[in-house]
């Protein structure tokens, strides 16, 4: 499996995961040219902004490493974007992340919420 796949079905179970948490999905892999938001997804009237990082090992660091402060502010010029865009019903935002381990033959979520 190459880091796309990987990256795909990291998503495709942080999706399921949010869904089984209650949250609805807007948006999957909403592109600006800031980047890409991987998940949109509200939850009583709280719109939020999901990053999901997904990683085999932690040979070159932990999921939660790789989103730097670079990173964290195209996500929020994204997210205005997205928001400018798209005129969503919401009261409050937030930006949360989702990793995942996939080590063998199991998983780790971790969903951090208010993570930046």
């Amino acid at each position: 499996m190459n880091k796309r796949e990987l990256g795909r079905q990291g998503e495709e179970m942080a999706a399921r995961y949010l869904k089984k948490q209650g949250y609805q999905i807007l948006e999957r892999n909403y592109h600006t040219r800031y980047g890409e938001l991987d998940i949109i997804c509200i939850k009583r009237n709280e719109l939020v902004f999901v990053e999901v990082k997904t990683r085999r090992s932690i040979q070159y660091g932990t999921p939660e490493e790789a989103i730097t402060p670079r990173k964290m502010d195209h996500l929020r010029k994204a997210a205005f974007i997205y928001i400018e865009a798209s005129h969503p019903n919401f009261r409050e935002l937030r930006f949360d992340v989702i990793t995942i381990m996939m080590v063998d033959a199991s998983e780790q979520i971790n969903h951090i919420k208010y993570a930046f």
